[in-house]
């Protein structure tokens, strides 16, 4: 059995990162910082999703013990207030990419100089959703000042009821620009009475994916129908005497990121049962029979050294290639994805975690680093904010009696959700 203390620690360094991260004023987080906390190592700017894990994470923080309840009062209150006067898209409530930390403005330039066309993500609108949920129902004194931004945000803005064949269920739209961002775009409005804008020429079409947490924050709230969850795709990849239902990378982030909200394996155990405990397996055994790295964890993160890119187990990605686990000649783990994967195999994934930090040395005063190289042990130097609150969030519902579903699947949430999740069959043999 896994050791609750061990989780516990990675659980408060985890959160120690946090504190660093989030600017005292604004109450946003930054996007990354170095291992280090220095707080001049901050990045400058933050995301809709970056701000929707402060949130599920502060509350994480509370229930594992971590803060008092004073204490997430007040760092819940600081945040929405500012949350509250952000910039948006006036029409849908929508939250644009990228903001200022430590101010709240639009960003318009990067602080490293590059140039922004500000643009809205249907998913990263999801993931800041899922965060005032949790916060909603968590923190009922500041129930009012959630809805206050939640209210506004209407997620039909994003639903392309046309798209995917035939019948009502249609296709999320990768997001929009509100000015002509000069790329080739659909210059569409998918709500009546609202303005053209400038929306993706893509879709998703995956139902393992992540957008998948936009989906049911829709469907959640009446913005998007059932039938759009029923019809997504689902084809199947045999690997090694089993069948899946891939993501697109074969990435864990896609794969269980919505998980910390809703409990798809509890719902559906032999559908979303069956294919999470394949996918935490086969990524597991890949690295570990097949390739023989000696640790396992693929997902988008920040590269040893620099950058960031886009990693996974490619035998059980949807897409041809999928998405590598090497690159440069590095095999590139990353702890979020074992942190999740507790929820699935506890014991596996805690003692993988284990070996990352104590063999590797990926571990930092915030908690685990980023990413790291499992030939030289060379690792990323940063915590990534999106990916702190993937490992809190996990060692919260972990220790804490799935205190982040919970929270998210308020009886009513859950009265909407699970007949649709239950009702989702999967070409599973």
């Amino acid at each position: 059995m896994h050791d609750h203390d061990l989780l516990r620690r990675w659980a408060a360094d985890t959160w120690r990162s946090f504190e660093a991260m989030t600017d005292p004023d604004t109450g946003l987080p930054t996007d990354s910082i170095a291992a280090s906390l220095d707080r001049g190592t901050r990045s400058g700017y933050t995301s809709p999703t970056n701000i929707g894990g402060l949130l599920w994470s502060t509350v994480a923080a509370r229930d594992l013990g971590l803060v008092d309840a004073d204490v997430c009062h007040e760092r819940l209150s600081r945040s929405l207030a500012t949350l509250a006067r952000l910039e948006v898209h006036d029409e849908s409530g929508m939250f644009f990419n990228w903001y200022d930390d430590c101010t709240g403005a639009l960003l318009r330039r990067m602080p490293d100089g590059g140039t922004v066309k500000p643009f809205l993500s249907s998913v990263d609108n999801g993931w800041l959703a899922a965060g005032l949920m949790v916060a909603a129902a968590a923190e009922p004194a500041l129930a009012d000042d959630v809805r206050t931004v939640l209210d506004r945000m209407d997620f039909a803005v994003f639903h392309d009821a046309a798209a995917g064949g035939q019948g009502p269920g249609g296709r999320l739209s990768g997001g929009f620009w509100d000015a002509d961002p000069g790329d080739e775009t659909r210059r569409v409005s998918f709500v009546e009475g609202n303005a053209p804008v400038f929306h993706t020429r893509h879709h998703y079409d995956l139902l393992d994916s992540e957008p998948r947490i936009a989906s049911y924050v829709g469907i959640a709230h009446g913005q998007i129908p059932p039938e759009h969850y029923a019809s997504l795709e689902t084809p199947v990849r045999h690997y090694r005497g089993r069948d899946v239902v891939p993501t697109f990378g074969g990435s864990m982030f896609e794969a269980l990121m919505p998980t910390i909200f809703v409990p798809e394996a509890a719902w559906a155990p032999d559908t979303w049962g069956v294919n999470e405990a394949r996918t935490v397996a086969l990524q597991r055994e890949y690295a570990m029979d097949e390739k023989a790295y000696g640790y396992w964890g693929f997902s988008p993160s920040a590269c040893p050294g620099e950058g960031y890119s886009v990693f996974g187990v490619p035998p059980i990605a949807s897409e041809a290639e999928g998405y590598p686990s090497e690159r440069d000649g590095e095999v590139v783990v990353t702890p979020h994805a074992s942190a999740m994967a507790l929820m699935v195999e506890p014991d596996e994934a805690a003692d993988n975690l284990a070996r990352i930090e104590s063999e590797l040395g990926a571990y930092g005063p915030g908690g685990f680093i980023d990413s790291v190289d499992t030939r030289t042990g060379r690792h990323a130097g940063r915590h990534l904010s999106l990916d702190q609150s993937m490992v809190l969030g996990a060692l919260a519902n972990v220790l804490s009696d799935d205190c982040l579903r919970r929270w998210f699947c308020t009886p009513e949430v859950e009265g909407v959700l699970r007949p649709v999740v239950a009702a989702r069959r999967m070409p599973l043999g």
